[in-house]
């Protein structure tokens, strides 16, 4: 597992100065942030390849994750629903979820508010995977992986036009947000085997939209720099197409050298 992980580092890192940790689990990725007593971030473990079920094993190896420091845990799966905030009731998270998919057995879930609480997002989480970070973590909290990319989507939404298709590209998957009005019309993540993949949706999402495919804007999100998905590219199918890098709330020590390379959309902005 050692030979798919990349370093970064400030110029002045210290494992002793780690004051918590932010994990986010990818379907076929893991990213460590090690945060000092600032919330600046001091160190990142980058697992290109992970299995969950390996998670176990790497809690008793990363030196990260041997720290009993203050953790989130921000699980992207396509386990999750939005529920109204006026329509949301504790206890029913597994009827809010059923509508999505057959619940696996062993499980707890666990909801996220956004939008000033009119919006709750409904998840779950592996008991086993739970009961492993529990052992290692005497403070957690578990928030679906999509909170990051809603929280900024919110903050941004009087900046958007009328008719706007939001796309947050990660590994073999993306989540795609369309706004109309500066409402949220839908919001789902999707697997996708090539960039084509990411047409398909948005113009779907278009028809059943009956957006204006003149009019719309399509944001991307989450693009490393050396990738052949490029404006140029875009631009041969959308009038209004973007690449974009997320307003930062996300703060570093001097260093890190090539991490914003990578596009990952949490390497500006986190959820917390």
């Amino acid at each position: 597992m050692e030979n798919f992980l990349k370093v970064f580092k400030s110029d002045r890192f210290d494992v002793e100065d780690t004051a918590s940790l932010s994990l986010f689990l990818y379907p076929d990725s893991l990213v460590i942030f090690a945060k000092d007593k600032n919330q600046a971030n001091m160190g990142i473990h980058l697992y290109s390849k992970f299995n969950w079920s390996d998670l176990e094993k790497l809690i008793v190896s990363d030196p990260f994750l041997k720290l009993d420091v203050p953790a989130n845990v921000y699980l992207h799966h396509a386990g999750f629903s939005l529920v109204p905030g006026v329509l949301f009731s504790p206890g029913n998270e597994a009827s809010y979820l059923s509508f999505v998919q057959d619940l696996p057995k062993d499980l707890e879930f666990y909801n996220t508010p956004l939008d000033s609480n009119n919006l709750q997002v409904v998840s779950f989480v592996d008991h086993k995977i739970k009961k492993a970070l529990e052992a290692r973590f005497s403070e957690l909290n578990f928030y679906h992986g999509s909170c990051s990319f809603l929280s900024y989507l919110f903050k941004e939404r009087f900046n958007l036009i009328g008719q706007e298709i939001l796309i947050n590209v990660f590994g073999k998957h993306m989540y795609v947000a369309a706004f109309t009005d500066q409402e949220l019309s839908t919001f789902n993540m999707f697997e996708i085997n090539n960039k084509e993949d990411i047409l398909k949706y948005a113009l779907i999402l278009i028809s059943q939209l009956k957006y204006d495919r003149n009019h719309v804007r399509v944001n991307l999100y989450g693009v490393p720099s050396k990738s052949d998905i490029t404006e140029d590219w875009g631009k041969e199918y959308f009038q209004n197409f973007r690449i974009l890098t997320p307003h930062a709330n996300q703060n570093y020590s001097h260093g890190f050298k090539h991490l914003k390379d990578l596009g990952l959309f949490e390497v500006s902005w986190q959820y917390s």
